[in-house]
Parts: C-alpha cells; structure tokens; sequence
C-alpha cells in the first residue's frame, strides 16, 4: 500500500492543515501586517524594501531584504530602470491567483506540473495627468488568462480558477474598494 502524499505542487499539506488547525483554535493567528518602505531615486524612479512583517502573533524578518525599483519607461519621461507601479499591480495579482490556485489544488490532492497566466491592463493616462475628470486614474479593466497543465479535467480547472479569484488577497484589493490612509509631514533638516 502506497504510504499519504505530503507535499503536492511544491506545498507541505500536512503543514498546510496544521496551520488551519491553530487558526481555527486561536483567529488571533490569522492576523497580519505587511510593510513596506519606499524611497524616491531620482525623477520617476522610487525603490521599496520589503523587510519584516508581523503574522501568526509575532514579528518575522524575511531571511534578507526585498529590493524592488519601480520607474517609468521613456514614454513617460522616466528611466526605464524597473517595472512602472500599475505593472507591479498585475505582478501581485499574477502572483496572488497562482499561489492561491497552487495551494487549492494541492489542498484537494491536484498535481499542477505548470501553470503560466498572461495578464492585460487598460489604462487611459488622461486621468493621472489630469487632462479629464471623466476618466479613473487606475486600470479600467484587466484580464487574466490561465494555461495549466495537469492532469485534471476542464471543469476542475475551472473550479480550481474559481476558487482561487474567491480568495486571492489581491484580487479582492484590486476588485473591491478599501480604505487608504494617505499622510505626510516635513522633515526638519538639521544642520552637519
């Protein structure tokens, strides 16, 4: 008799249901902050660093920085020197439905040997530059298309898609308004 298989599509299932096990006993544990810290470069350029976060009723350090630059390209008089900020908006989305779909199938026992998604967002900068009222600063659509290779039908593919636009992190930020706090304040040079 073949013994329980415990690590599908790359995830620790048993660590999987440990983890919802100690959420369902003690939701405190569900609770997280992410952070981020952003500095400006120079013209369009910016980079963030992502260092810490808190989650499972503690303070975790990643095991070393996450640098991310973030510019414009030449069309939009900037560098060219990383990503713009609404491509790291579908980078995070990409990212989030395939983790989120990764972990489901896993969760249900579905071997996943590639998964590849391509995604498109309209933008109509008229908005950012403050050439019409009429139009959203942000995307006005965006796509998502999935290519999986595994071996399960279409219709659980399907499903699998489903359930992961359900509760992808992301997608739910992008598709359903929350609040932003937004402040800023001086900083006092002092004299060397």
């Amino acid at each position: 008799m073949k013994g329980k298989q415990t690590c599908i599509n790359g995830v620790d299932i048993e660590q999987l249901r440990q983890n919802i096990s100690n959420i369902e006993k003690d939701p405190s544990l569900a609770h997280c902050q992410f952070r981020a810290t952003n500095r400006w470069q120079g013209g369009g350029h910016s980079q963030t660093v992502i260092h810490d976060f808190h989650g499972a009723g503690q303070e975790i350090t990643h095991r070393h920085d996450f640098r991310m630059d973030a510019d414009e390209p030449p069309l939009l008089l900037g560098e060219d020197i990383g990503a713009n900020p609404v491509e790291y908006v579908l980078t995070a989305l990409s990212a989030c439905l395939t983790t989120s779909l990764i972990y489901l199938a896993a969760a249900q026992g579905i071997t996943l040997r590639e998964v590849e998604s391509d995604l498109e967002g309209d933008l109509d900068i008229r908005g950012f530059l403050g050439l019409s009222e009429e139009v959203r600063n942000g995307y006005e659509h965006i796509r998502v298309n999935f290519r999986i290779k595994a071996d399960a039908p279409q219709e659980k593919i399907e499903e699998l898609i489903r359930l992961a636009v359900q509760r992808s992190p992301v997608f739910d930020v992008v598709s359903n308004p929350i609040p932003v706090s937004v402040k800023g304040e001086k900083v006092v040079e002092t004299a060397h």
